[in-house]
């Protein structure tokens, strides 16, 4: 079961995070679940703030990217009532706040990457973007949204 080795991985689903504007956390669509964009929220807050390349670490990015992911794991974990009813994750769609010079897009991503494959292997395998931008939401580092498919 997904549950049991989230927590075999020391891991916790967080509270789902309040979203921060006029939107809805997730909308499904048949087997489609999309998830809205999220921050690395922890208790409300954000873990970091600031830019990839000047004030945020790769590390902290990393780190931020699977906060993200699991913050959107526990939205589509109220959509679905079990995370062993996923059958893949489709994409995810990373966001950097970062410098102008920044380039390691991809390694910050990998957060959410690698913690999706690392829970559900081969279903955790996604397509994926990764884009710098020049500002986020609240001065968040990353933002993912997610697109996961239901059984």
């Amino acid at each position: 079961m997904i549950s049991d080795k989230i927590d075999k991985l020391g891991l916790k689903l967080p509270d789902i995070p309040e979203p921060i504007g006029s939107y809805l956390p997730s909308i499904c669509i048949r087997d489609m679940i999309f998830i809205s964009g999220q921050l690395p929220m922890v208790d409300g807050k954000l873990l970091y703030k600031g830019k990839l390349g000047r004030d945020i670490s790769i590390e902290q990015g990393y780190e931020s990217a699977r906060i993200c992911a699991l913050n959107a794991l526990s939205i589509v974990k109220k959509e679905l009532g079990d995370l062993d009813k996923i059958k893949q994750i489709i994409k995810i769609s990373g966001f950097v706040n970062c410098t102008d010079d920044f380039t390691n897009h991809p390694q910050v991503i990998n957060g959410a990457s690698d913690l999706f494959a690392m829970i559900f292997n081969n279903t955790g395998k996604h397509s994926r973007i990764a884009i710098g931008t020049n500002s986020l939401p609240l001065n968040s580092p990353v933002e993912i949204d997610v697109l996961f498919q239901s059984l």
